[in-house]
């Protein structure tokens, strides 16, 4: 039954994002290779481009460089910069990207912790379709949220 659901709203979701003028695109900030290639699948599964780093540093390096995306799956144990630093920069950056957490961490303070530096959103891993097209219903367009 959950995967008809899920099914329904991906198929919905492709439509939606098929309609829009621009398509959706996101940044894959994830240390983990199988991760970074599970999410990127994911979205790419929703007609979603998607571009992948290995940790906040290169997450604030290419927006420093200019790009911008529509959503970033920000994880939050990562070396050199963690999710949480990453997030506090990009939105002292001005970057209004629809930021969501998507970690293994399920400690209320440590997601808490995430949440403040400035997510949309939090997801527990593993990321699946379900938890996916929950995030991109908070992304807007043109001043419309996709939904």
């Amino acid at each position: 039954m959950e995967f008809e659901a899920a099914s329904k709203k991906r198929n919905k979701m492709v439509h939606m994002n098929q309609k829009l003028r621009r398509k959706i695109t996101a940044l894959v900030v994830d240390d983990d290779t199988t991760n970074r290639t599970i999410h990127s699948r994911l979205l790419q599964n929703l007609g979603i481009e998607n571009q992948e780093v290995r940790n906040g540093k290169e997450a604030i390096d290419l927006h420093s460089s200019g790009r911008i995306f529509d959503l970033i799956l920000m994880d939050m144990d990562m070396p050199i910069m963690n999710g949480i630093e990453a997030t506090k920069q990009l939105r002292a950056m001005g970057i209004r990207s629809t930021i969501a957490g998507v970690s293994t961490r399920s400690v209320k303070e440590q997601v808490q912790e995430f949440m403040e530096a400035g997510l949309d959103d939090y997801q527990e891993k593993p990321l699946t379709s379900a938890k996916l097209i929950s995030i991109l219903h908070k992304i807007s367009h043109n001043g419309s949220v996709v939904s």
